[in-house]
């Protein structure tokens, strides 16, 4: 039997989500066969955002050799007694999509925008993506916004997802903000 539920702690997240705002619109579950590396992914966003034009999705990557350590160590612990061992964590991924913009922002001006939302606990990487699609038409830029974060095992151990409280609300402002700005760059007002 498992120490932890990662399924149970992917549920909890998504209801938790739910909780701040969030629809939740698909889950899926990955194994690599080979290693046992697994991907959950969810697709959600705002409430508000129904309509689009904001995509966010999580991914949660689960590495078989960090549960496995983790599993022997709380094995060695005294129950009852002992806090679970630290040290061991999954990364969780935020990542934002837009489509194709008309009117791009300018990429510093934005990250300097999103680093005041999001803070010191909701880091967020932006970057862009010019493509052409045939050499006769413009290139389009698609813009993307990550947030990496790490779940330390002993939290989901304790199914302790209170501790994302904080970084659902600002996922949510982070949401709110670029649904607010998006029609401007998509040449909708």
């Amino acid at each position: 039997m498992a120490v932890i539920d990662v399924a149970g702690f992917v549920a909890d997240m998504k209801s938790h989500a739910v909780d701040h705002g969030f629809h939740v619109h698909d889950e899926r579950h990955f194994v690599e066969t080979y290693s046992l590396r697994q991907l959950w992914e969810v697709d959600l966003h705002p409430e508000e955002a129904c309509d689009g034009p904001i995509d966010l999705h999580l991914s949660l990557e689960v590495d078989p050799r960090a549960l496995l350590g983790f599993e022997d160590a709380v094995a060695e612990l005294v129950p009852d007694v002992d806090e679970p061992p630290t040290g061991f964590s999954f990364p969780l991924l935020f990542t934002w999509a837009l489509p194709p913009l008309r009117h791009p922002p300018d990429l510093l001006v934005l990250a300097t925008e999103l680093a005041g939302i999001g803070g010191i606990d909701l880091p967020l990487e932006v970057s862009a993506i010019d493509s052409t699609v045939s050499v006769t038409d413009a290139p389009e830029r698609k813009l993307s916004i990550v947030a990496r974060l790490e779940v330390p095992l002993a939290d989901v151990y304790h199914n302790d997802d209170e501790v994302f409280c904080g970084t659902l609300d600002r996922c949510r402002d982070v949401s709110l903000y670029l649904l607010q700005v998006a029609p401007g760059w998509l040449g909708e007002e």
